[in-house]
């Protein structure tokens, strides 16, 4: 299928936590979304490949996302070289998307930075029609070069170069990061078994926090932030918030 736009994450459930309210939205105005999980999320101190699968279905199925496939690159181990870079313009190639949006370039965990560089670069090389790959039925793909490559913020604060108002689909969105229930603090049995970074109840309340934050720089109650490596441009000013003075 054509995907309007197409969400990249290194792990299950990065997506969800940088840019599920955009996507939401994205999918209310009538755009055709697809997810990418670069990996299975196998490295994860808690729950197991299987689990991590069942959530990801899950959270696409809360967030109405139309496609969603997993590339299965090592968790930990992938590199942003040939080998991977083939890999995931083949798949840029067979979802054509105007937008994409991925990994942060720079983040705590290697992964995300690793995966943020990788994306941007295959989006680019996507576009030459000299590097050859073919689809899943052995046929050779067109080449496809994404109008706009953006990335969601992670665990470290970038500055963004735009936020988007997500008030309206924020409890959705919390529902698709919750349906992590392995991952993250959803219930008291969520203390049970070794606790990581991410699965303590302080996770989640930082993530609302950074929502609240960016909302409050626009003027609403809740956005997500991005960034992009080249300038964007609006068509008319009436798609600028109007803020409360």
């Amino acid at each position: 299928m054509k995907a309007d736009i197409l969400a990249i994450g290194v792990h299950p459930d990065d997506v969800e936590l940088g840019c599920s309210g955009t996507l939401i939205n994205e999918i209310k105005n009538g755009k055709k979304v697809a997810i990418l999980d670069l990996t299975q999320g196998e490295l994860g101190t808690r729950g197991t490949i299987e689990t991590r699968y069942t959530e990801a279905a899950n959270a696409a199925m809360i967030m109405g996302v139309q496609a969603r496939e997993n590339l299965k690159m090592r968790d930990g181990f992938f590199r942003n070289d040939e080998a991977h870079q083939l890999q995931l313009i083949s798949a840029i190639r067979k979802y054509q998307p105007n937008v994409v949006i991925g990994n942060i370039l720079r983040d705590r965990h290697p992964d995300h930075g690793r995966a943020g560089n990788l994306i941007s670069e295959s989006c680019f090389l996507a576009g030459l029609a000299k590097i050859e790959t073919v689809d899943e039925h052995g046929k050779t793909q067109a080449r496809w070069r994404p109008s706009y490559v953006l990335q969601y913020m992670q665990d470290w604060y970038h500055e963004p170069d735009f936020m988007v108002d997500i008030s309206d689909v924020f409890e959705q969105r919390m529902q698709a990061i919750l349906a992590y229930t392995t991952q993250f603090h959803t219930n008291e049995l969520s203390l049970e078994g070794p606790q990581t970074y991410i699965s303590k109840p302080g996770f989640l309340d930082s993530v609302i926090a950074r929502a609240r934050l960016f909302g409050k720089r626009i003027g609403v109650e809740y956005a997500e932030g991005f960034l992009s490596e080249k300038k964007l441009g609006i068509r008319n000013l009436d798609a600028l918030i109007q803020n409360e003075t």
